[in-house]
């Protein structure tokens, strides 16, 4: 079983039903007992770091969701959710993110002609073409929506990256530990792969 984590940040919808195209049969929750005994887990989100870390911290959340990732299971972050595994954002000063990955989130540079948030269709370069881009062709195109961005302390652990006003490390993996800025769900036939490969490495299917 595929866990969606529900913390108040929205974009649940658009996973699971992706999730139920492939043929899955996801569950949504936000209960730390129901996660830890998934298979593996997605941390979907839209909105803003500060009230999503306050939101993960009351439901009872921020520790269960390091368990798991400890436990080697496969782990998804998309969007908010990968940018709340790194440690603060400038969107929240003084707010500490989860801390699982090292890093720190940034506003893109406002630029002349430049739309903030970054709302659309971009290419990625791919710097790996294993786990979660298994199968990708060169150059896909990927939708995003936001208007801060990753920047990543190690780049062994960037799998991919896009430009837009700034360097974005658009896509990071530690081990079974995933996460992508972009929104797979809305990226069309690409996205969906990406998502089977992680559907895969969970063992929903052979």
């Amino acid at each position: 079983m595929i866990a969606i984590i529900d913390y108040g940040a929205g974009n649940l919808r658009s996973v699971e039903k992706a999730l139920r195209y492939l043929g899955c049969e996801p569950l949504v929750t936000r209960d730390p007992e129901t996660l830890l005994s998934a298979q593996a887990a997605i941390l979907p989100g839209v909105g803003a770091f500060g009230d999503a870390m306050a939101s993960l911290r009351s439901r009872g959340l921020e520790e269960p969701i390091g368990k798991f990732i400890a436990a080697g299971k496969p782990f998804l972050g998309i969007c908010l959710g990968l940018q709340i595994l790194f440690e603060s954002s400038e969107e929240a000063p003084g707010v500490k993110g989860l801390g699982l990955l090292p890093g720190k989130i940034l506003r893109i540079p406002a630029a002349p002609g430049l739309k903030i948030p970054h709302i659309g269709w971009n290419s990625l370069k791919l710097e790996r073409r294993d786990g979660l881009f298994s199968g990708i062709p060169e150059n896909p195109y990927v939708y995003f929506v936001h208007s801060y961005y990753l920047r990543a302390q190690e780049e062994a652990q960037v799998t991919a990256v896009t430009e837009y006003g700034a360097h974005i490390h658009a896509a990071v993996q530690k081990e079974n530990l995933f996460a992508c800025q972009f929104h797979p769900e809305k990226s069309g036939r690409v996205g969906l792969r990406m998502l089977e490969n992680f559907v895969v490495m969970a063992g929903e299917r052979g």
